[in-house]
Order: structure tokens, then C-alpha cells, then sequence
């Protein structure tokens, strides 16, 4: 079993916030999700760029940290669907301010990301 090598610091908010959303598609999966997209290969054939394995792991440490809910259906074949729970509501707000300072800031932070050919 994976065990961590440095502490998780969990004195500040902005710690816990990068704790729980650290990895790399997070704040799209659940942006997906409160947009409707709700099962995984929905969830993959809107994240391309992402493995379905990665997808699915990032998907479970969402739903144990209690910002996704799971739902599966006694059905064949297997259905899964995935919703935002109380907790992960309240994250909306702060990735739509976060989507609104990379618009407003597009100008500076474009060229930055995408290098000269």
C-alpha cells in the first residue's frame, strides 16, 4: 500500500483545497458533471486526452472525498453514473471565478502556455 513521505499539511484551506483537487482533469471532471455529463465514456469522449484508467481513479478519489456521488445500476450492461454531492456544489463558484481570471487574463497567460514554432 502506497504510503505518503512527507506529511499532508492541513493548517491552511488553500492546503486542503490542493490536497483534495490536486490531479490533473478533477476540476473538469466535475465541471462535466454539473454540465450533465454524467457516465464515464460520456465523461472520456469529452476528456479525450485522458486514459480511462486515469479518468476512473480520478473519478473514485473524487467520489471518496465526497465531492461525486456514485450510483450504479443493478442492470445489464452495467450503467454508472456520477453527480455532485452538497459538498461538491460549492465548488462551482470558485471554478467559474477561476474560468473568469483565465478569460480575463487570456492575453498573458496564452503565449505563456503555448511556445513559439
Amino acid at each position: 500500500m502506497y504510503e505518503r513521505k512527507l506529511p499532508v499539511e492541513v493548517e491552511c484551506g488553500l492546503n486542503l483545497f490542493m490536497g483534495i483537487m490536486s490531479g490533473k482533469w478533477k476540476i473538469k471532471l466535475i465541471w462535466c458533471i454539473y454540465s450533465g455529463i454524467c457516465r464515464p465514456g460520456d465523461l472520456q469522449r469529452k476528456i479525450p486526452k485522458a486514459s480511462r484508467r486515469l479518468l476512473d481513479s480520478q473519478l473514485k478519489q473524487l467520489v471518496e472525498h465526497g465531492i461525486l456521488s456514485k450510483t450504479s445500476y443493478d442492470q445489464l450492461p452495467l450503467k454508472v453514473e456520477y453527480s455532485l454531492t452538497p459538498l461538491g456544489i460549492t465548488l462551482i463558484p470558485v471554478i467559474e471565478v477561476t474560468a473568469k481570471w483565465g478569460e480575463d487574463h487570456r492575453s498573458v497567460l496564452e503565449p505563456l502556455l503555448i511556445p513559439d514554432n
